[in-house]
């Protein structure tokens, strides 16, 4: 299990094994990329001055190549351009699996009585794609409402929503199921209205079972229960009526700022539910184009989307003494506050660093870390036997 959560960090750094073993050997710990796949098969295990080095070079805790993960993420669906590399792919995957796995150990201590499991829904057909979403807006209780906050709604639900910010442009999003709990990713470093739907999308591969689909693939199918997520059926021609010759752009600039939906999705429901024919959306979609509006449109869609639910659990549990800190710190993400991040901001020095002090320094600053520890909690860690000290 050690290997496999040495590999994980070097995913999670976006590295291969040959830029890994470059940049240990900067560090100060020559070693090969041969020597690196046998530690990842545990076909040999390293040293004690391995890990410290390792944990410097990839930006994780030491800790964390000990964690074994009690829960597993299976993935369903990864939307993405192709120009996506393998390895980009693979380091989302491995910063969500982190996530996910700590976003349910942490419900299950806070909440070890609550049933998050979502149903699934059989869909063959864009109609059940629409009736998938309608049943869903009733198991969440939401009302006849526009959905004002849908990270935040589905976090409440038991959907593990998780953020990316993709630097490429080329990641969409990606969902699966933790041990039967799901889990939604979404790229954030896009307008707010394109996340909405996006997520509106994940969600969508997480209820329906598509399996049987005829009519259509797995993606036009979640892209129409995104859209009815977000504008029910009932809502658009309560909006725009039944039968219109044209919408004007004004009118659909107010119903993205009501609805979190962009404009252009707007025109794309008015035609999947026939408000407009499809010449007329043709027309309007070339119009929509010449203005500049595919890349840019001008009215802005202005709300709160931020997942909240994995930073409130954490500083909750710590403050409780549910869990230690070095349990939330090991996903490298900085969610404690203060007082809890004594060693991360600086004021203690690294693994790495310790190793290039001389010994005097070196125990001087072990000292202040032992009386640092006697005020923490941590998980026991008895990786390595006395003689590799």
């Amino acid at each position: 299990m050690i290997g496999a959560r040495l590999k994980q960090a070097r995913l999670l750094a976006g590295m291969t094994q040959r830029q890994l073993a470059r940049e240990l050997g900067e560090a100060g710990f020559k070693i090969t990329a041969a020597a690196i796949s046998k530690y990842e098969k545990e076909k040999s295990f390293p040293t004690a001055r391995f890990w410290l080095t390792a944990s410097n070079v990839l930006d994780v805790p030491s800790t964390y190549f000990s964690h074994q993960p009690v829960k597993r993420v299976e993935w369903l669906a990864f939307r993405c351009r192709s120009r996506l590399s393998k390895r980009e792919r693979d380091r989302i995957k491995a910063y969500a699996s982190d996530v996910a796995e700590l976003q349910f150990e942490l419900a299950e201590l806070l909440f070890p009585n609550a049933n998050p499991k979502m149903r699934v829904i059989p869909v063959k057909t864009l109609a059940d794609a629409e009736d998938a979403a309608v049943q869903l807006r009733n198991d969440w209780d939401v009302g006849d409402r526009p959905l004002d906050n849908l990270a935040q709604t589905a976090e409440d639900r038991g959907i593990a929503v998780i953020a990316w910010h993709d630097e490429t442009g080329y990641f969409d999003g990606l969902s699966g199921r933790c041990n039967e709990r799901p889990v939604a990713v979404v790229n954030t470093n896009v307008p707010l209205d394109r996340f909405r739907l996006s997520l509106a999308h994940e969600i969508g591969h997480l209820v329906m079972d598509v399996v049987d689909a005829a009519e259509a693939d797995a993606e036009e199918l979640a892209y129409r229960f995104a859209a009815s997520l977000l504008v029910p059926a009932e809502h658009a021609y309560r909006e725009l009526g039944r039968n219109r010759p044209h919408i004007g752009w004004g009118e659909l600039m107010s119903l993205k700022r009501k609805y979190g939906m962009s404009m252009a999705a707007w025109l794309m429901r008015a035609r999947d539910l026939q408000i407009v024919t499809q010449n007329n959306h043709l027309d309007m979609w070339k119009d929509f184009g010449s203005r500049g509006w595919r890349r840019d449109e001008p009215e802005k869609y202005v709300g709160d989307e931020e997942p909240l639910q994995l930073n409130q659990m954490a500083q909750r549990a710590v403050a409780e003494g549910l869990i230690g800190p070095d349990r939330i710190t090991r996903v490298a993400i900085d969610i404690l506050d203060d007082e809890n991040e004594l060693i991360r901001d600086g004021e203690y020095p690294t693994a790495g660093e310790l190793l290039e002090m001389s010994q005097d320094e070196r125990d001087m600053w072990m000292e202040k870390m032992f009386e640092l520890a006697e005020t923490l909690d941590f998980e026991v860690f008895e990786a390595f036997g006395e003689e590799e000290f």
